[in-house]
């Protein structure tokens, strides 16, 4: 829930002035943004990303796409078709790298954004589950073969209560930074990691539900083996298959 304010159209172009400052992969730009004006779009973005109905109310939705479209399009408008031809070598099409490539772009520009908003007072929410439902975004957005949508965001100035409200706990430095090499966590740090977690009142409502016993089984169950979980994986592989052409 965010204040009930409009975000102006300064402050919006101050926001994608910023965004498009972003670091992005030999300045090539794998990314394009879709600002979600239309109420039924944001209707629709409501249902098919998991029925989170602030979605529709947040006064700023944007769409970031890993696109690769646009150089495809650009090589075809350059002649890049013609002289692979003279030179007998076919035409490369993107790959899984290609992909890869482009969601990185485009998250650092979705994150430059958030960082952008939050020094103008505005507040703002990820929104993963737009790689669900592949097929319905792909015919909402009119989305071409080399285009994939890798996250929303929904910004919104926020209330008085979310202004003072604790951050969000995040894990301890000692099991994220390594040093010179990656480093598997052992049984007692991963039972230590969250430890104070766990006697927080909002696991403790949880932990009686299907038998869940720590953090872990209770992460398994809500997300990892969730349905959206599963459904993320499916409308993910149907997006590879349409990237590579499978």
């Amino acid at each position: 829930v965010s204040e009930e304010k409009e975000i102006s159209e300064e402050i919006k172009e101050k926001l994608f002035a910023a965004t498009l400052r972003a670091p992005t992969a030999g300045n090539l730009m794998l990314y394009s943004i879709i600002e979600v004006k239309d109420q039924d779009a944001k209707d629709t973005l409501v249902r098919t990303c998991d029925n989170q109905p602030f979605i529709a109310r947040a006064p700023l939705v944007l769409l970031f796409l890993a696109d690769y479209q646009r150089w495809i399009d650009h090589f075809q408008a350059s002649g890049v078709e013609q002289l692979c031809e003279q030179e007998g070598i076919p035409m490369r099409t993107p790959e899984e790298g290609d992909l890869f490539l482009a969601c990185c772009d485009a998250l650092i520009a979705a994150q430059t954004a958030v960082i952008a908003a939050e020094s103008l007072g505005i507040g703002s929410c990820y929104i993963g589950d737009i790689m669900e439902n592949y097929e319905e975004h792909k015919e909402l957005f009119d989305l071409p073969q080399y285009v994939f949508p890798i996250c929303l965001l929904c910004f919104g100035y926020p209330t008085r209560q979310q202004r003072e409200r604790a951050l969000t706990r995040r894990l301890d430095e000692r099991y994220v930074i390594f040093e010179d090499r990656y480093r598997r966590l052992g049984p007692e740090e991963h039972e230590d990691m969250y430890r104070d977690r766990q006697k927080e009142p909002v696991f403790g409502q949880q932990r009686d539900v299907r038998g869940i016993r720590n953090i872990g089984q209770m992460t398994y169950r809500r997300k990892f083996d969730s349905d959206f979980a599963r459904e993320m994986n499916r409308s993910v592989r149907a997006m590879l298959q349409a990237w590579v052409g499978g």
